[in-house]
């Protein structure tokens, strides 16, 4: 065997991309494992009051009752062998933990008040949260959506944000799955700005660095497209410093902005797909996760009314899951429904193929499929999203693959070099 390069010119290569390493581990570090809601419900703050998620899933629980479990699998399309597990899933989750993120809303949802108005009530949500939390009945994540940095709210936004924050520190500190919401994001200083709120914010309430993330709504044309033509969503994830969680997508006041006629705004319209994978493309190994948007289309009126609104809630719902958008927007309760059934027949359909790829793969047997690194990487990222969400059982993935959570997790995030 005769080889050229001696390592005088491997030491060469290695410095020239020494720089553009240290760029990629610093920039796409990957995604770090842990669990991402599968919605966040969005509710007006004068509206938020300790005990709302199981009042939630109460009503949902009664909109299934009052239509028949048949009706919701029916219109979901949940498949006929999947039915039983599917309605008994669907029923659990709405009667233990039936919204997973809530974003309780000081900005579109609430509106603009007096400035001592939105204090209080910003206030008082800060005091409702901290009642769940004590008591033990918070959901997963939690958090809420401020006013804009356009300079028309941008005063308000930040007091609004220092509040909320301030008074949860001083109350007995913050939870782990705190989410703050920027909305209408327009440019990268926007984000940078951000970041600043956020380092001032940690050191006034004696918080550790970094703790404070935020999530950036993808809802205005300039937060795809700059006007030097650059796609400014990019730029700001790399802008946020680490700090940026998500990208939510917004289906309506990106439509508006784009003059699309009310009767055609939907999270499938081709200008969605657009931004959508622009979204994805710069999520891209940054960890960042992303959120497709909301219908308002609600499953409320008669009866055909409610089925069809299941229909149409649990195929945009699915269509984003295979999309690779793993988290959307609920704005009812009757949503949740049609949200779980949806989501559960997704991981419950493809639980078999996925295990015994992922399986084959780790126990290098040969199959129909010759899967690599990266697939065997999705297919697990794909198990473990069924079973942070209720879909899978942990104990069903050991039985069909031999794979512990802990060892699931770790080929997630197993650097695809490494």
């Amino acid at each position: 065997m005769k080889a050229s390069l001696d390592q005088a010119a491997l030491d060469d290569v290695a410095r020239r991309l020494a720089a553009h390493d240290a760029h990629l581990e610093r920039a796409y570090p990957g995604d770090d494992g842990t669990r991402q809601p599968v919605h966040t419900v969005y509710v007006p703050a004068h509206r938020y009051a300790a005990g709302l998620a199981r009042g939630w899933g109460a009503r949902a629980l009664a909109a299934v009752e009052a239509q028949g479990t048949d009706a919701l699998l029916d219109a979901v399309g949940v498949r006929h062998d999947l039915r039983e597990s599917v309605a008994a899933q669907v029923e659990s989750k709405l009667a233990t933990e039936p919204i997973e993120d809530l974003r309780i809303d000081l900005e579109d949802g609430y509106g603009t008040h007096a400035d001592a108005d939105e204090d209080e009530v910003t206030a008082a949500a800060a005091a409702a949260l901290r009642a769940e939390l004590d008591a033990g009945g918070a959901t997963p994540f939690v958090g809420i959506r401020f006013k804009c940095f356009e300079r028309p709210t941008r005063a308000r936004g930040l007091r609004t944000l220092d509040v909320f924050v301030s008074t949860l520190a001083a109350s007995g500190g913050l939870p782990d799955g705190l989410v703050l919401t920027l909305p209408k994001v327009t440019g990268v200083v926007q984000v940078e700005a951000m970041v600043a709120v956020c380092e001032r914010l940690e050191e006034a309430n004696g918080l550790p660095a970094g703790r404070l993330r935020f999530e950036v709504q993808v809802e205005t044309p300039q937060s795809i497209l700059d006007s030097a033509g650059t796609a400014t969503v990019a730029r700001m994830i790399h802008a946020g410093a680490g700090r940026v969680s998500s990208l939510h997508y917004g289906t309506y006041d990106y439509s508006a902005s784009l003059g699309i006629a009310a009767a055609y705004q939907s999270m499938e319209h081709p200008a969605a797909d657009l931004a959508k994978e622009v979204m994805q493309l710069a999520a891209a190994g940054t960890g960042v996760r992303l959120s497709d948007g909301s219908t308002n289309v609600l499953p409320v009126g008669d009866d055909a009314q409610v089925r069809a609104a299941w229909a149409g809630h649990g195929r945009l719902v699915r269509r984003s899951l295979e999309r690779g958008f793993y988290q959307g927007w609920d704005l009812h309760p009757a949503q949740l429904p049609s949200r779980f059934a949806a989501t559960y027949a997704f991981y419950r359909e493809g639980f078999e193929p996925a295990a015994e790829r992922l399986s084959n793969y780790v126990n290098k047997v040969e199959g129909a499929v010759l899967d690599e690194p990266a697939t065997a990487r999705a297919l697990a990222w794909y198990l473990k999203r069924g079973v942070d969400c209720g879909a899978l059982g942990a104990d069903e993935i050991v039985e069909r693959t031999g794979l512990q959570p802990a060892e699931l997790t770790a080929i997630v995030t197993r650097p695809l070099g490494g």
